[in-house]
C-alpha cells in the first residue's frame, strides 16, 4: 500500500509563520516549545491560521500468543478482554482524561483473544483470536499483516472523514510490550537487553528472564524488512497502528504520539516512509526504560515527562491542552502592532 506522505517544507509559509511567532507581544522565543508546536502545526496544516478540529483518540486492542505461558507478563492474557469492556463502560484512564479534554475516543477490536458479543460502541475490526507465539513461528502471516495495515488505514480515513485533523493512537494487549521491543531493537540496533522493560510490572528477576526469552525470539528469525519485522514480531493492534499512522500522514493530520507501544509502530512506519515525522508530536517520555531510547533514535522531544507507563493513549491525552495551547497563541494573543505595543529595539 502507497502512502504518499508529503513532506511539510514551504518556505514562504514558514516565513510567515515565524513572523506571526515573533510578533506576538512576548519577547521572541517566551513560549518556548508552544512555539515550536504551533509552528509544526502551521506547516502540517500548511496555513498560518491552524485549528484543531475534533481531536480523536483510536485505541486498539489485540492479543500476543506469547502471553498465553506467561513468562514475560505479570497479568493473565484475559486481562485484554476485561480491560476493552472496561473502555466501553467508560472506567479506564484514557476514558476519564479524553472525557476532561472532549477528545473523541474509539476503542478497536484488532485481534483479542474473546467473543465480543453486541458489544455497544466497539469496532469489530478482529484480524485472529490473537497473533501466534513467536517462540514457535512468525506472529502473523502476510495476509494477515496486509489486512491489518488496511484496516488501521481505512479506520483513520473514516475519522477524517467526518471531519478530524487532529489525531492520536492508544493501545491495550498483555504482552504487547514484548512485541515491542523486539521491533525495537530490530529498527534501532540496540540490544534486546537494552530495550526490555517492566512491563506491566515486572521484578527484576523477572525483567532478566524476560530479556531472555526475547533475545532467543530475536536470534532465531532473520528478518531482512520492516514489513518482516511486523510480521514475526508485531502484534494486530501494532501494525493496525502503523497502518493508522502512515494514513494519518498521508492525510496531512496532526499525530499526536503516545508512548512505548506507539512508539514502536511509528519506528515501523519511519521505516517505510520517512515523511511521516514530519506530522508528529511526541506526548511522552514514558517510564517504559526502552521508551526514551527510542526518542533519542529518532531525535524527538517529547512534551512532558510524568513517569507515565499505563499505555491506552493516556500520555497524548493528557498532552493535547498543551497542544491546544499553542495553537491557540498563535491565533488568539495579539501583535505588537494590534495591541500597541511597541516592540524591543
Amino acid at each position: 500500500m502507497d502512502f504518499k506522505i508529503e513532506p511539510i517544507s514551504n518556505p514562504q509559509l514558514e516565513q510567515t509563520l515565524l513572523h506571526k511567532i515573533n510578533t506576538k507581544t512576548k519577547p521572541i522565543g517566551a513560549l518556548g516549545t508552544l512555539e515550536d508546536v504551533a509552528f509544526q502545526i502551521g506547516k502540517i496544516q500548511q496555513t498560518h491560521d491552524p485549528k484543531l478540529k475534533q481531536p480523536t483518540i483510536i485505541v486498539f486492542a489485540g492479543d500476543h500468543g506469547i502471553a498465553k505461558q506467561g513468562e514475560v507478563n505479570p497479568y493473565p492474557q484475559e486481562v485484554t478482554a476485561q480491560m476493552v469492556y472496561n473502555f466501553l463502560n467508560g472506567g479506564a484512564a484514557i476514558n476519564v482524561f479524553c472525557k476532561q479534554h472532549q477528545i473523541d475516543l474509539k476503542i478497536v477490536d484488532a485481534g483479542v483473544n474473546h467473543n465480543f458479543e453486541t458489544s455497544n460502541g466497539l469496532v469489530n475490526a478482529k484480524i485472529a483470536m490473537g497473533t501466534k507465539n513467536y517462540q514457535d513461528a512468525p506472529a502473523m502471516s502476510i495476509e494477515e499483516y496486509h489486512k491489518a495495515i488496511t484496516t488501521g488505514s481505512e479506520l483513520v480515513k473514516d475519522t477524517f472523514k467526518k471531519g478530524c485533523n487532529s489525531i492520536g493512537f492508544g493501545e491495550m494487549g498483555i504482552g504487547n510490550t514484548s512485541s515491542a521491543s523486539l521491533l525495537m531493537s530490530y529498527f534501532t540496533n540496540i540490544s534486546i537487553e537494552e530495550c526490555v522493560g517492566s512491563g506491566t510490572g515486572l521484578d527484576n528477576n523477572a525483567i532478566v528472564k524476560k530479556q531472555n526469552i526475547l533475545s532467543q525470539v530475536f536470534n532465531q528469525y532473520t528478518i531482512t524488512s520492516p514489513v518482516e519485522a511486523l510480521t514475526h514480531y508485531g502484534g494486530f493492534e501494532i501494525v493496525m497502528m502503523v497502518g493508522a499512522i502512515l494514513r494519518a500522514a498521508a492525510l496531512k493530520m496532526t499525530i499526536i504520539i503516545d508512548g512505548f507501544i506507539v512508539t514502536a509502530a511509528l519506528l515501523a512506519a519511519h521505516a517505510l516512509d520517512k515523511n511521516v515525522l514530519d506530522y508528529c508530536i511526541f506526548a511522552h517520555t514514558s517510564g517504559e526504560q526502552g521508551h526514551q531510547k527510542m526518542l533519542t533514535f529518532l531525535n524527538k522531544k517529547p512534551l512532558l515527562n510524568l513517569g507515565m507507563r499505563l499505555g491506552e493513549g493516556t500520555g497524548t491525552a493528557v498532552a493535547f491542552p498543551i497542544i491546544a495551547s499553542a495553537v491557540a497563541f498563535l491565533n488568539d494573543m495579539a501583535s505588537f502592532e494590534s495591541a500597541g505595543v511597541s516592540e524591543s529595539k
